[in-house]
């Protein structure tokens, strides 16, 4: 039996294709045989116009990805653009925007136009800043609204923490250093407020329609990553998992 991608995808080789194949070095056959398995990915959102695609995959070349974003404190546009030339010059295989503050739309916009590496975000940041800037208040309904415009400024990439659940919650408090993940711990304070359940995971096919819409890639964001030895392959750790 074959899978509706491996159908898709058997007699198919696209222009994307062909250039991540020849960064490669590889056949452009090789490439396709690798995302109809499931075993690679080819970030590449048709509105990113500067745009090298590149496959990522235990079968080619490990990827290095820099990760870059304005702060509250002490940044700026102008810095920003440094750092993602300065990462681009470094070598960096992808760039992860981790922005937080106003008009991030307008950054992202500048920093795409002359990234030509995959670029990724992680939409709750965004989504807390525009509600305020209070990690258990933002609105659900912003977070897809976020995800929906990145999708569409051309977000290649973004990470979406839809593992940790409700129940995951009271074992994370067992821990000696807690939930160290960001973007894990902004859910579980909404979810513990609100008694309610993480609203990626119960809203998981509207952030794939998004997502088959621009060809995003999902990185499943590991939300109860352990923050030291004691708490690693802990409970709490392998229930996300």
């Amino acid at each position: 039996m074959t899978t509706v991608l491996e159908d898709a995808l058997r007699d198919r080789i696209t222009p994307r294709m062909r250039a991540a194949a020849a960064a490669e070095r590889c056949q452009p056959g090789m490439v396709r045989a690798e995302l109809a398995a499931g075993r690679a990915v080819l970030p590449a959102n048709p509105g990113h116009g500067a745009l090298r695609p590149s496959v990522i995959g235990r079968s080619f070349r490990t990827k290095v990805n820099a990760n870059i974003g304005l702060s509250t404190e002490l940044s700026s546009r102008s810095l920003e653009l440094k750092k993602l030339s300065v990462a681009l010059k470094a070598g960096a295989d992808c760039v992860m925007d981790l922005s937080v503050g106003g008009n991030l739309a307008g950054l992202r916009k500048a920093m795409l136009a002359v990234c030509p590496v995959p670029f990724g975000t992680v939409p709750v940041y965004e989504a807390v800043c525009r509600s305020g800037g209070d990690p258990d208040s933002f609105d659900p309904d912003m977070l897809f609204r976020v995800i929906a415009e990145q999708a569409e400024q051309g977000v290649d990439f973004m990470t979406l923490h839809a593992g940790i659940l409700r129940e995951h919650i009271p074992l994370a408090m067992k821990r000696r250093a807690g939930i160290v993940s960001r973007g894990g711990a902004i859910l579980a304070l909404w979810m513990k407020k609100h008694r309610r359940q993480n609203p990626l995971y119960e809203r998981w096919e509207e952030v794939l329609e998004v997502c088959r819409a621009h060809d995003v890639t999902v990185s499943l964001g590991d939300g109860l990553r352990p923050g030291c030895l004691a708490d690693a392959s802990d409970a709490a750790q392998f229930a996300e998992l």
